[in-house]
């Protein structure tokens, strides 16, 4: 018997998914409450008992339990976070105001950097100096750290970030620098650059750090916060954490490395659709998530996320690459714009309709909420259409005022008519998506054209089918569960770690038994972390990479690695494969650099739940209808059907609205409907002649 819970909290919503395993029988509900925006953990412990009492289970039945939160990200967002302070090298106090080269906008006369999270007065310089091979060029000041840390006690510091020049080659003086800061500043937690983050580029090293030791605080006392609930209700399993990697962890870890939750809700989201997509033998495809405050795209090769090793948060120009404040730790790679349900469409200064990337979140929310929120979202324009139900939204727990969402959207423009002002707010919103996702495929090289888009999400099913017809994608599949596919993300997920450590030098001159006892030790560390997470005796997988580039290019490869003891031979063949098959061709005659290593280290994944049944082919017919306006047709009484009346080999013809407690899937005129095995929606686009695709 096996019960797992995934909770997402997000900006406007906070999701949950239960999965009960018996014997052979399987038991799945979800459920959507407001996010509380104040104290995140109360709609958390508001909506698990009910969640348990949909099934019929008690605290006590829960085998597996996995969060993931904005919180991290909100409070770097919001600038909200612990009082801190960042010791750093004598003259490089100002790396994080002065930051790189990168500008998301080139010409840009007043352009604006992010504001460093730690004022100049909490910049403190230390003497000592080690140098890029790890020696010793100056020994740590051990009597300016004592006086800085009575500073930091008199001026209330409740967080120390440390951050010293090439501390990635030789931590010793960084960890030195918190055995002397413990004597003067008990309790106060240290996050050091040699742990957070321990590779090169010394401003995106000490950014990392710095937010880290920035959302420490606040993070481990809401952890702390949600236990104790958890507790007080009679959980007694566990709580894991998802990671911005797709990985999960432990709470002890997540306190002590809450960078790594930055991202943890899209993770899930990409692992719920990396999922959908190795089940039905998808080599490529593109996963759309879009909730209440913005949609998420995320490219997948042969059913695995793209990721990467740094990403941006707190950009000035939001959603603009470049103007951003750099973290650089494992993360799946996706692109994300402002454009959710809570997304404000306004008219700008040129008289020009826009949308987003502001929202109105939980609290007020939109309009149609009546939570006290008045400007005009794509929510309220997605009601005025007939795409969502007044009477049925988020499963009946809310009623939306059809009324109020029509008065915001004349705020847009008096003189039109409502419906007509909601068909341009969601063309525009949809506009923007499909940009942004042929922009993030061009910058990787990938196309879009041939992929299956897989939504989820409680706004993705309603816009997904014109937003594929945009991108020339011809397939498009709802998953069971859609509605809070990040939460199921969750529960799919494995615990995982990866341990990273810088380790520059040319290839030709590696000693190779000293890399080897470095592979070995990383994933010792590796080990420790992810074996507290597993059940006894669950056997673990092990991956090793390295990051490599020709010897004076600025930014490097990564390029996977086997088990077997690294040799010249290897590190170079595996660089040129993996040069090649991103840039098309090698540079002959120069050198190859390694720049770090890593190993990740993961359990085994949890079993799919959603085994295949077999297909009984019917057409089946709307049991009601309700008014839409279509973009294309006008108003029209399109069919209602409800989705867990549909069972596998169920088949239509749209146009359809497919409604479920967590989402709506809107199906256009001329599109195809097939439920496949698994209970997914496959919805097929028009091709050039206007004849559906064959299912």
């Amino acid at each position: 018997m096996s019960l797992g819970i995934g909770i997402d909290i997000g900006g406007t919503f906070t999701d949950f998914a239960l999965e009960w395993r018996r014997d052979d029988n399987l038991l799945r509900h979800t459920l959507k409450l407001p996010t509380t925006t104040r104290a995140p953990e109360k709609a958390v412990l508001e909506g698990l008992p009910q969640l348990l009492a949909m099934a019929g289970a008690t605290p006590g039945d829960v085998t597996r339990l996995v969060h993931g939160t904005t919180l991290a990200t909100n409070a770097l967002i919001e600038r909200r976070g612990a009082r801190t302070a960042f010791l750093t090298t004598e003259g490089f106090r100002d790396v994080l105001a002065t930051g790189n080269e990168s500008r998301a906008a080139q010409y840009e006369l007043f352009y604006r950097k992010p504001a460093p999270l730690v004022p100049r007065r909490w910049r403190l310089p230390v003497g000592g100096r080690i140098g890029a091979a790890g020696q010793v060029l100056a020994p740590l000041d051990e009597a300016v750290i004592i006086r800085h840390a009575a500073d930091m006690a008199a001026g209330g510091i409740e967080s120390v970030a440390v951050g010293y020049l090439h501390a990635y080659a030789a931590p010793a003086q960084e960890r030195r620098t918190r055995e002397l800061l413990a004597t003067v500043l008990p309790g106060v937690p240290v996050s050091l650059s040699c742990e957070v983050s321990p590779e090169i580029r010394e401003y995106e090293r000490f950014c990392t750090t710095v937010a880290n030791a920035y959302v420490q605080p606040i993070v481990a006392a809401y952890l702390r916060r949600l236990e104790a609930g958890l507790r007080a209700q009679g959980f007694g399993v566990a709580m894991l954490l998802m990671l911005s990697s797709g990985g999960l962890a432990t709470v002890e870890t997540a306190m002590r490395f809450p960078v790594r939750l930055l991202e943890s809700g899209p993770a899930g989201g990409a692992v719920f659709a990396a999922r959908i997509a190795r089940d039905a033998g998808l080599p490529r495809a593109l996963a759309f998530d879009m909730g209440g405050t913005t949609a998420k795209l995320c490219l997948l090769e042969d059913g695995v996320p793209r990721t990467d090793r740094v990403f941006e948060v707190d950009r000035t120009y939001r959603f603009a690459k470049g103007s951003g404040m750099p973290v650089r730790v494992p993360v799946v790679e996706l692109v994300e714009i402002g454009a959710g349900g809570g997304s404000i469409a306004r008219v700008d200064a040129t008289g020009r309709l826009a949308v987003g990337p502001e929202s109105a979140g939980s609290e007020p929310g939109p309009a149609c909420f009546a939570r006290g929120g008045t400007a005009p979202t794509v929510s309220d324009a997605n009601l005025v259409l007939g795409r969502l139900a007044a009477e049925g939204f988020a499963g009946g727990r809310m009623r939306l005022d059809a009324a109020a969402a029509g008065a915001a959207l004349l705020t847009l423009a008096p003189d039109r008519a409502a419906a007509d002002l909601a068909v341009a707010v969601t063309e525009v919103v949809e506009s923007a998506m499909a940009a942004a996702a042929r922009v993030h495929a061009a910058e990787r090289g990938a196309g879009l054209e041939d992929r299956v888009l897989v939504a989820f999400g409680g706004g993705a099913p309603l816009h997904a089918l014109r937003l594929a017809r945009r991108l020339g994608v011809t397939r498009v599949i709802v998953p069971a569960g859609a509605g809070v596919g990040s939460a199921f993300g969750f529960l799919w997920a494995n615990p995982s770690y990866e341990a990273v450590r810088g380790y520059p030098g040319a290839v030709a001159a590696l000693d190779m038994p000293a890399l080897e006892a470095a592979f070995l030790a990383l994933a010792a560390e590796a080990e420790a972390v992810v074996a507290p997470a597993l059940a006894a005796g669950a056997a673990l997988q092990t991956r090793r990479s390295a990051q490599l580039r020709y010897r004076g290019q600025g930014q490097e490869v990564s390029v996977p690695l086997p088990a077997d003891a690294p040799s010249v031979a290897m590190l170079e063949a595996a660089f040129l494969a993996a040069y090649t098959a991103q840039y098309g061709a090698p540079i002959p005659g120069v050198g190859v650099e390694l720049v770090a290593i890593a190993v990740t280290v993961s359990g085994p994944p949890e079993a799919s739940a959603m085994a295949p049944s077999k297909p009984v082919a019917q057409a089946v017919h709307g049991v009601a209808t309700r008014w839409m306006r279509d973009p294309d047709g006008g108003a029209m009484q399109c069919p209602v059907l409800a989705r867990d009346a549909l069972v596998a080999g169920a088949h239509a013809v749209g146009p359809l609205l497919v409604v479920e407690d967590a989402t709506t899937t809107v199906i256009p005129a001329g599109c195809t409907l097939h439920v496949d095995a698994r209970g997914h929606l496959v919805i097929d686009l028009p091709d050039a002649q206007g004849e559906a695709l064959a299912a």
